[in-house]
């Protein structure tokens, strides 16, 4: 049984919708589930979009937040083991990457560690060029109205 998509119908009459298609083809992909560490996606207004990642016992520094065209990465590695002996260990402390696709035009506007909490705030913004305009339609002088050519029978002599 095929539990592929094919898309192909769609690039005949789709331009310029190839990344959507290949984000539907990766989300498609079988790749194991990694929930650590645990995160919130949350919608703040029209444009603006707020990350919410638990990451307790990681540093500011042992944390690397960045953007590369439309893939935001979250990387946290520890320094360095402490040297202590655990009975229990329960605080994961492995290290992690955690990937979010982005829609075009989202950039990354900051982020903040609080009490072992990472926020990520997210902004869309339009380019001017993008954004819908309003088209003045002028006042004209009307196009004159073209004859219409007669056509004349030819008499018949009987």
């Amino acid at each position: 049984m095929r539990t592929t998509l094919d898309f192909s119908p769609l690039f005949r009459s789709g331009i310029g919708f190839d990344r959507i298609f290949d984000l539907l083809e990766s989300a498609g992909r079988v790749e194991p589930i990694d929930n650590w560490p645990s995160y919130d996606i949350v919608k703040t207004g029209d444009d603006d979009y707020r990350i919410a990642m638990a990451v307790a016992g990681f540093t500011q520094d042992e944390l690397t937040v960045t953007q590369q065209q439309n893939v935001l990465v979250v990387r946290g590695a520890k320094s360095g083991e402490d040297g202590a002996q655990y009975l229990y260990r329960g605080i994961a402390g492995r290290a992690f990457q955690r990937r979010f696709e982005l829609a075009d035009h989202v950039k990354v506007v900051g982020a903040n560690l609080v009490n072992g909490l990472l926020t990520i705030d997210l902004k869309r913004e339009l380019p001017e060029e993008m954004r819908p305009r309003r088209i003045e339609i002028s006042r004209g002088t009307a196009l004159p109205k073209a004859e219409t050519p007669q056509i004349e029978a030819g008499k018949k002599v009987a």
